[in-house]
């Protein structure tokens, strides 16, 4: 087993990245070259210098939704709605879906509110055994509650972003989403943040190089954020996630092979893993399922050969992905990766979801 206390480390506040950089190619690129064990310090618009002709750039194209709603009780106390999952039409009508609500304690079963300045009115119908509410919302006008949110909801930023005021509301609705994300693919609580660094740019020049373009949809949900409480690794219960991969990103995982399958962002990695997990050829068409895999040391990957990912918290279940691709098949890339946190630190790297980014070839 492997002691959770191994993934921990000293983070100083100052390096949790709050705002994002000035231009998205503009964050810093540490390379690792698992081989040689190498470590450079780059600007990530280099990138396109660790790329060949034939690889696969695999990405989750999913949109994050502005599902933080606020609203009040009747009583005029203040409520806030953290929308997760759609989970169908509601029974006495509107739309059932699995949300995160503060005061939870205050709010039971069959407590109402009102949110999104009055577009919307909300019942809570049940609870779910990790603490979130199943809620009925009814939208005022009839439409989806999807198009509300998009009209009157914030962004939901991490909880290690800190924000005073709405200054900075329209820049995080730009930011906190990747250049490719699907508009018709709402479905993250959070960013697939490896693959906020991209500009269309920067896309173009990785094509013009060779490589290819592949997109998956990993519905990222909270338990993203979730560090791992129990005292090895192995125990914590892992969160599951929905994905989806197309036919044609299916086929460029199997042979022949004209380069390397290289992962944008943990999300991609975990989709990946779990499509490949007993799986010897494409299946034909798009594969929709849940993701219950735990990658962690030691894994054996199947689909990926390089991973581009951002820093992240410690004692989190990333840490063990990214642990786990560093050396593979072995329980060896936990202290290694230890060891190139504490560098990024020593050389000031920004961490988390707007911060700098990590390349393992």
């Amino acid at each position: 087993m492997i002691a959770t206390s191994r993934l921990d480390y000293p983070l100083p506040p100052e390096l949790i990245a709050q705002v994002p950089a000035a231009r998205r190619d503009g964050s810093r690129l540490l390379v690792v070259d698992r081989a040689s064990r190498r470590i450079e310090h780059r600007m990530f618009g280099d990138l396109p210098r660790w790329l060949r002709p034939g690889d696969t750039l695999f990405r989750n194209n999913a949109s994050v939704l502005p599902a933080r709603l606020h609203g009040r009780r009747p009583t005029g106390a203040r409520v806030e709605c953290l929308l997760l999952r759609a989970m169908g039409p509601a029974p006495g009508g509107g739309e059932l879906w699995q949300c995160l609500v503060r005061p939870g304690r205050k709010l039971a079963v069959g407590a109402a509110f009102e949110g999104a300045g009055g577009e919307l009115s909300g019942e809570i119908s049940g609870r779910m055994e990790d603490g979130s509410a199943l809620v009925r919302l009814v939208t005022r006008s009839g439409e989806p509650v999807v198009a509300v949110a998009n009209r009157c909801g914030e962004v939901p930023l991490p909880p290690y972003i800190e924000r005073a005021d709405d200054s900075r509301r329209a820049e995080d609705r730009e930011r906190y989403q990747t250049v490719y994300a699907d508009g018709g693919k709402q479905v993250a609580v959070a960013a697939p943040t490896a693959g906020l660094h991209f500009t269309p740019a920067l896309l173009d020049a990785v094509r013009a190089l060779g490589v290819r373009v592949a997109d998956l949809t990993l519905h990222v949900g909270l338990g993203t954020f979730r560090p791992i409480a129990t005292a090895n690794i192995e125990e914590h219960p892992i969160h599951g996630e929905i994905y989806e991969i197309p036919e044609g990103a299916q086929r460029a995982l199997f042979p022949p092979l004209s380069g390397r399958r290289v992962a944008v962002g943990t999300t991609t990695v975990r989709s990946v893993e779990d499509f490949l997990s007993g799986r010897d050829a494409p299946l034909g068409r798009c594969h929709l399922a849940e993701a219950r895999i735990f990658i962690r040391p030691p894994w054996t990957f199947r689909g990926v050969d390089a991973l581009l990912t951002n820093f992240h918290q410690p004692r989190s279940t990333l840490l063990c992905l990214v642990a786990a691709f560093l050396a593979p098949g072995s329980a060896d890339g936990v202290d290694w990766l230890m060891g190139i946190y504490a560098e990024a630190v020593r050389e000031r790297y920004r961490f988390l979801s707007y911060g700098d980014a990590m390349l393992i070839v």
